[in-house]
């Protein structure tokens, strides 16, 4: 696997790609790899494809109170994760060359991006649409490939790629679970073992509310029901909420693809999840 880590030598190597017939294909991530990371990867290949994974920790999707500074940074092991998966180069760029001195550039999502996540952390999806569309324009690749834990933003980046015209597909791959169902998440480390025995409440409770709505209960008292469980749990919930599954319009049409979300924080860890609801 090749490790770059200046523009030009990325340049050669997708061009070298290309030169091949190639498809290109690129994974973003912020580092702190897991095995979501890798079934990425592993969804991501094909045979005459690349796949370029990126690995940058992005100052600007973090809010000022946020954990910039103590997200986990674990390169050597990065590396090495993806080697094993089978990527075939890994894009690692500094901060300086990302935004250099005078980046006076920001990309800003409306609609999709303004409720859920983007009311509870302000700027963070402008943070997101920028370095995607950067990380977009230094790979060209053919496609990219997020996981839905982070529906939110795939439904902003999918709608950041359709209004300027990018034509590059973007693919959600299905949420990687521990055995006891919570999300696999970068933040998860911070959970300590009390904390992290807690919190399998969330999928649980989703899951629950999930089946119910499917079954046609109320759709105000289900939520409810699911903030006052994860709040007995020991959850600060931020929000649980049902939307429309490509807009994130709330109180969605019964016959629209459906998705349950949710954000809440345990102890000084904050969490999101969600899963679809089925239709009838």
């Amino acid at each position: 696997m090749q490790v770059i880590r200046e523009r030009d030598a990325l340049a050669a190597a997708v061009a070298e790609y290309r030169s091949e017939g190639s498809r290109v294909v690129l994974v973003p991530t912020m580092g702190a790899l897991h095995a979501g990371h890798v079934s990425l990867i592993e969804a991501a290949k094909r045979p005459g494809t690349k796949v370029v994974a990126s690995i940058f920790v992005n100052p600007r999707q973090f809010g000022p109170n946020e954990d910039l500074g103590r997200y986990p940074r674990r390169e050597m092991a990065d590396i090495r994760m993806l080697t094993e998966a089978g990527c075939d180069a890994v894009w690692m760029p500094g901060v300086d060359t990302m935004y250099p001195d005078g980046f006076a550039t920001t990309i800003h999502v409306s609609g999709v991006s303004e409720g859920f996540d983007g009311a509870a952390r302000p700027g963070h999806f402008d943070g997101v649409a920028t370095v995607v569309t950067k990380l977009f324009n230094q790979v060209r690749p053919d496609a990219a490939y997020f996981g839905e834990k982070d529906f939110q933003q795939i439904a902003v980046i999918r709608r950041m790629v359709a209004d300027l015209d990018m034509g590059i597909e973007i693919v959600g791959v299905p949420t990687q679970r521990e055995d006891d169902g919570l999300a696999l998440s970068s933040r998860n480390i911070y959970l300590d073992a009390d904390e992290r025995a807690k919190a399998v409440a969330l999928p649980r409770a989703l899951g629950v509310a999930a089946r119910a709505i499917a079954r046609g209960e109320d759709v105000v008292a289900v939520l409810d029901d699911a903030r006052t469980t994860l709040t007995a749990a020991g959850f600060e919930v931020d929000y649980v909420a049902l939307a429309d599954a490509e807009t994130l319009a709330v109180e969605p049409a019964a016959d629209r693809p459906r998705r349950l979300l949710a954000a809440a924080r345990m102890g000084s860890t904050r969490l999101i999840d969600n899963v679809p609801v089925d239709q009838g």
